[in-house]
């Protein structure tokens, strides 16, 4: 089990929270780490990953990510599920998965996914990299998130703290001005509350390769599916230059939320989709779905189950993993054309 923190931590982060936005200024421009910085333990290691399934080096941070990883959404987000959401998470572990994603937007105000995820992680928290993210576009509003999430997950640091969802660029004007929530992510950093950095977003390739431009994050959590040369494409540019950059690149979308699938069965969802309508049956499997992207240079998958046994299959296919060539990826592109619109719900159609 991870070692205790001293006692000093719960003191450390209503200091860290208490710092004014001038000493933030201080931090972001001299490096300097104050005095209420407690050490960091060492990075999270699940023993069964390595047998379970394939690793991936997670971009430069030093952490060997099985290709399968748990999203933080679909039963882990819904409401007063905790006899199906909490042993999830538990067998996800047990199966090896060594890479769980939340945010503070899931499962809405009472924010389920992290507290279903927080009791696991209070037996379980060395053997996971566990990733959060921020909505908040300000440095004040972004530190509050920060710590009402490390009490729902029960933890004093996450492994990742990520810019949630970044679709427009006036987001990015203002995650990046004076007061933003860039100044959070950093004195995060600097105060060991947090040990990288990431940005994250579906819509437009564009937002994101702004983002990359100006900071060197150390992770990108990006929607890209077998669908994605269809529109705003994020493999022609944005994943060269994530690539380039030696991030940790996660892959998120892959079954589109369903819509990719086979199974898909438009008539009994309710669920539009952000909008946009998927009333058309999908065309892949799930592994072709998987398939695809893990053949990208992408460091892991990260994906939402709705029961033990969606999750049973997702490691199976993690461990039997073998890429697919330029030909097979580029059938499954042309196989996609005709659902494009409902696979890329999440991108920017205006």
């Amino acid at each position: 089990m991870e070692k205790s923190q001293p006692k000093s931590s719960s003191s450390s982060r209503r200091d860290f929270l208490k710092t004014t936005g001038a000493v933030t200024a201080g931090v972001m421009a001299s490096g300097f780490i104050g005095d209420t910085a407690h050490a960091l333990p060492s990075l999270p290691f699940n023993p069964v990953t390595a047998d379970a399934m394939p690793t991936r080096n997670l971009g430069r941070t030093g952490h060997r990510v099985g290709i399968f990883s748990l999203g933080g959404q679909a039963s882990i987000e819904q409401p007063n599920n905790d006899a199906v959401a909490v042993p999830l998470v538990e067998r996800a572990l047990d199966l090896g998965v060594n890479y769980i994603d939340t945010a503070a937007q899931y499962g809405g105000s009472e924010r389920w996914s992290q507290r279903y995820i927080g009791q696991v992680m209070k037996r379980r928290r060395n053997q996971v990299y566990l990733a959060g993210k921020t909505h908040d576009r300000t440095r004040d509003g972004s530190l509050k998130l920060l710590e009402e999430s490390l009490k729902l997950l029960n933890t004093d640091h996450l492994d990742a703290w990520q810019l949630h969802h970044i679709d427009r660029k006036e987001e990015v004007e203002q995650i990046f001005a004076k007061g933003g929530a860039l100044e959070a992510l950093v004195q995060a950093r600097e105060q060991k509350m947090v040990r990288y950095l990431g940005v994250t977003g579906h819509s437009d390739p564009e937002v994101l390769m702004e983002c990359l431009r100006r900071f060197d994050f150390d992770q990108i959590l990006m929607a890209v599916n077998a669908a994605d040369k269809h529109h705003r494409s994020f493999m022609e540019q944005l994943l060269p230059m994530a690539v380039g950059k030696k991030m940790g690149i996660i892959g998120m979308k892959i079954p589109a939320r369903g819509r990719i699938l086979e199974s898909w069965h438009p008539e009994k969802s309710k669920d539009t989709g952000w909008n946009q309508p998927a009333p058309k049956p999908g065309v892949l499997a799930m592994k072709e779905a998987m398939y695809f992207t893990l053949s990208l240079p992408v460091s892991t998958v990260i994906i939402g189950c709705d029961n033990l046994a969606q999750l049973e299959e997702n490691v199976k296919l993690a461990r039997d993993f073998t890429p697919l060539s330029e030909k097979q990826l580029a059938g499954l592109t042309e196989r996609t054309e005709p659902i494009a619109r409902q696979s890329l719900f999440f991108r920017n159609w205006a």
